[in-house]
């Protein structure tokens, strides 16, 4: 049910695959080039520890736009079915709902309460879907060019040693991200205003391969500041058993184009991350390029932009390729929201939130009031400048995927100064004392002087799955 206004904002909610935290330059990546980005954390109000509920696509995607954590949706790894969304509840009040890029619904063109969707998948689908034809396959099929994919880049000679970067060898227009962009600034300039207009625009990168335009990697591989890791022996050896074997299964299986390494070097690592920040300024052009026709097409005066990303990638941090895994530059990921004249701009939030709490933020601030038993939590006190405490801890999970060969659950739970990862049927896992290693390098799991803090954290896991059952039955009863 709706509250009765009669104008309720747009609200275009910007996603990207795949983005780490520490990428864009207003939040403290003094390295990037992040213009529109910086814009928005200038002008809006940034949720500087939002930590996504599940570390890959679709679980951490169906949990967004359900409300639930990823145990109680029944979606814990890729390659599930997922379409049910709250979006039908927007769609039901009124709102004009659409999509235009990636969702990551299984399957890729589920109606997910949309009135219309633009489908635009993973850049590379070399197994999983691989013969779905989406917006920008017909595209470049109907421009009579070859799309890059795995295959086109397993013939460079030296595909196995660069980690998964690229040079996108098409013109920059022709680019999965620019396409998105250009397809929702078309879709805004040709169509009437809604009374009230929802827009998903999902863009597929920085999710490999790690392939923009040659000038935007080269510009960060010019830079004596770009970020490379350093990753120590006790790093690595105290991963355990599951890390460990999916760093092997990384080098032996090219997901994504990543041929991985054990060992890269320091100009692999720098190409790396140069095509990756590279990834992020493409993107960081084309939410200026929406900005614009937001502003031009007179949307502007009455919308709520919010930018997040479904979760970050390790980028050789811990020795570790791509995401599944529970490490910060993993889990955190920037969420802003800029919606000029309604909320007090240039504030930076440092409570914690999760990911899904943005779904009944964006209910609410839409006039529909959220299901009573979502597991997520509104932000909008927070957005009005009310007393807001955050959460005093949240979750992580993720059960066996791709490159998770042995491993049938990994659970996370975290508080502002520890964090413990429990991986279910082993008694090997991670415990990290933030406050005296915030950069997550010393896992203290078999230390005794830690026991006491694990099990308390086990506790606290233990709890929250049992007040999770009892808080959603009515739901999971009625799926029977």
């Amino acid at each position: 049910m709706t509250d009765g206004r009669t104008q309720r904002p747009h609200i275009f909610l910007v996603i990207t695959d795949q983005q780490r935290f520490d990428t864009i330059n207003a939040l403290g990546a003094s390295h990037m080039d992040t213009p529109n980005l910086d814009r928005l954390v200038r002008e809006g109000v940034s949720f500087d520890n939002c930590f996504i509920n599940a570390p890959s696509c679709v679980p951490s995607r169906a949990s967004l736009f359900s409300g639930y954590a990823p145990h109680t949706t029944g979606v814990l790894r890729n390659g599930q079915n997922w379409s049910k969304t709250w979006v039908e509840l927007l769609a039901n009040s009124g709102y004009h709902c659409v999509n235009v890029g990636k969702m990551h619904t299984i399957p890729y063109d589920a109606k997910a309460g949309f009135s219309e969707r633009f489908v635009v998948e993973n850049k590379d689908r070399f197994f999983e879907g691989r013969w779905f034809a989406d917006e920008w396959d017909k595209s470049l099929q109907h421009q009579g060019v070859t799309k890059p994919s795995r295959a086109m880049y397993r013939t460079l000679p030296d595909y196995s040693e660069r980690l998964g970067a690229f040079e996108w060898p098409l013109a920059e227009h022709q680019h999965a991200d620019v396409f998105v962009a250009e397809t929702a600034a078309w879709w805004l300039e040709t169509r009437p205003m809604p009374e009230a207009l929802f827009m998903q625009i999902g863009f597929p990168g920085p999710h490999p391969p790690y392939d923009p335009p040659k000038e935007y990697a080269d510009a960060y591989l010019a830079r004596d500041d770009l970020p490379v890791p350093v990753v120590s022996q006790a790093d690595l050896d105290g991963l355990p058993p599951m890390l460990k074997d999916k760093r092997t299964h990384d080098v032996a299986v090219d997901h994504d184009a990543i041929s991985w390494s054990l060992n890269p070097t320091t100009e692999q690592l720098r190409r790396l991350r140069a095509h990756y920040d590279g990834n992020v300024t493409l993107i960081d052009k084309q939410i200026g390029r929406l900005l614009e026709t937001i502003e031009s097409k007179g949307y502007i005066d009455n919308s709520v932009v919010i930018f997040m990303s479904d979760h970050g990638d390790n980028l050789g941090e811990h020795g570790l390729s791509q995401k599944w895994s529970m490490y910060d530059m993993v889990t955190r990921v920037p969420a802003i929201v800029w919606a000029p004249g309604k909320f007090a701009g240039g504030r930076r939030l440092k409570q914690m939130c999760q990911l899904f709490d943005f779904g009944p933020t964006i209910l609410e601030l839409a006039g529909v009031t959220p299901p009573a038993d979502f597991e997520a939590q509104s932000l909008v006190p927070a957005l009005k400048g009310n007393d807001w405490s955050g959460r005093d801890a949240v979750f992580c999970e993720q059960a066996g995927d791709v490159t998770m060969e042995d491993t049938r659950l990994i659970t996370m739970v975290r508080t502002k100064t520890e964090k413990a990862v429990l991986y279910l049927g082993s008694d090997q896992g991670q415990y990290f004392d933030l406050e005296t290693d915030p950069t997550e390098e010393s896992n203290r799991w078999n230390d005794p002087a830690a026991a006491p803090q694990i099990a308390a954290l086990r506790q606290r896991l233990l709890e929250w799955r049992l007040d999770s059952s009892v808080h959603t039955m009515d739901r999971t009863a009625a799926h029977r």
